[in-house]
Formats: structure tokens, C-alpha cells, sequence
């Protein structure tokens, strides 16, 4: 009884489960055939026009002229001639001033800066400098008022540069030494010149660190 009862309700369901399958097809086809009248041939909307264009015969056709060109402009008028009047060139000379050499020596200025010394130590006595370079003072040594000197030993290059410095006396010892060769190596001297030719040479400079008078 209760298998009959399950047949037929499969039954019942298969039936309704088709029907409602082929009502849904035939909605589907309703709607993409675009319902009764939908189908036919529309008209072509407004503004928009499909086919050949019928031109008037009477269109004005109007010819473009190209316009003549200005005539040139007139040439300026000649400038009025001015009346200069010739200057006469007065040259001043200079008056001869005889200026004495001035051969200063420079010192420190100041807790920072170190002193040259008074010249060099070589027997020769031709080491000229061109370019010298004030060694900075120590802030150490400044503060704990030490003077001393360095007398540093280099190679001046043909071209008056010098290199290769080391120190060959201090005092006291090590505690200017780095500042002393710092400032040796930017100074320049006038080349040693044999027959024309200018050769390099060794040479010593010595550097005095002094403090100056408060």
C-alpha cells in the first residue's frame, strides 16, 4: 500500500515537473520572438536616415579669391645727422711709486694656529716658498698651553709640490707632528733649476707652535 502510494506521488511529480518544463520553453519563446506584433519590421527612428541623399541643384557654390598682397612698406626715413664734437683722449700718467719689499714673516694669530719657523735648515739656503699653509694648533695642547716646534724633512717635485714628509725632530715629541705634516704638504716652493732643467730635492722646514700673548 505504502509503495503504491510512493509510485504515485513520483508520478504526480514527474508530470508536473514536465509541464512546467514545457511552460517555461514556450515563455522562453514568447520572449525572443518579442510577443505578437514585436516582430514585424520596425521604422527607423527619427534624425536617422539610410539611403542615398538628394542634393539640391541649386546650391550656391562659392569660389574662394586669394586675397592680393600689401603693398611693401615704405623705406624709413634717413636719421637727422648729429654734430658730435671730437673729445680729446687726456691721459694721466701714473706717478712712479717705489714700494719697498716687505718681507714679513707670518705668525700664528690666535690659540688655534701654529708658526712658521725662521727658516730652513739646509746649508744651500735656496728653498724658497711660494704658497704657505698655517698649521692648526692642537686643541689639547692649546688648553693645556704646550708650545714646542717640528722640523719635518720632504721632497720638493719639480713642479715646486711637496712629497714624502716625515718628521725628523719634535717637541715635545708627537704632539704636533700630525698638524705639522698636514700643513707641509700644502705649501709650494720654487723648483730647484740645474742648467735649465728643473730637478727635484730634499729639504727640511721647521715649524713652530707658539701661542699668542694674552
Amino acid at each position: 500500500m505504502v509503495a503504491m502510494q510512493d509510485n504515485v506521488r513520483t508520478g504526480i511529480c514527474m508530470l508536473l515537473a514536465v509541464a512546467v518544463t514545457v511552460s517555461l520553453f514556450l515563455f522562453m519563446q514568447y520572449l525572443i520572438s518579442g510577443g505578437p506584433g514585436l516582430g514585424d519590421k520596425g521604422e527607423s527612428p527619427p534624425g536617422i536616415r539610410f539611403g542615398p541623399i538628394d542634393l539640391d541643384e541649386d546650391l550656391n557654390v562659392k569660389n574662394r579669391e586669394v586675397p592680393k598682397k600689401p603693398p611693401p612698406p615704405k623705406d624709413p626715413p634717413p636719421p637727422p645727422k648729429m654734430n658730435v664734437q671730437n673729445m680729446d683722449r687726456v691721459v694721466t700718467p701714473m706717478p712712479n711709486m717705489n714700494m719697498p719689499k716687505l718681507d714679513v714673516p707670518v705668525s700664528g694669530s690666535g690659540p688655534f694656529l701654529g708658526a712658521f719657523g725662521a727658516g730652513d735648515a739646509n746649508s744651500e739656503g735656496d728653498i724658497i716658498p711660494l704658497v704657505r699653509i698655517q698649521p692648526q694648533y692642537p686643541r689639547r695642547a692649546a688648553i693645556a698651553k704646550i708650545e714646542g716646534y717640528v722640523t719635518v724633512e720632504f721632497t720638493i717635485t719639480e713642479s715646486g709640490t711637496v712629497t714624502d714628509p716625515s718628521v725628523v725632530d719634535s717637541k715635545p715629541p708627537r704632539v704636533f707632528d700630525r698638524e705639522a705634516i698636514r700643513a707641509i704638504l700644502k705649501w709650494k716652493f720654487k723648483p730647484r733649476v740645474i742648467d735649465g732643467q728643473a730637478v727635484a730635492r730634499r729639504a727640511t722646514q721647521t715649524l713652530e707652535f707658539k701661542l699668542a700673548d694674552t
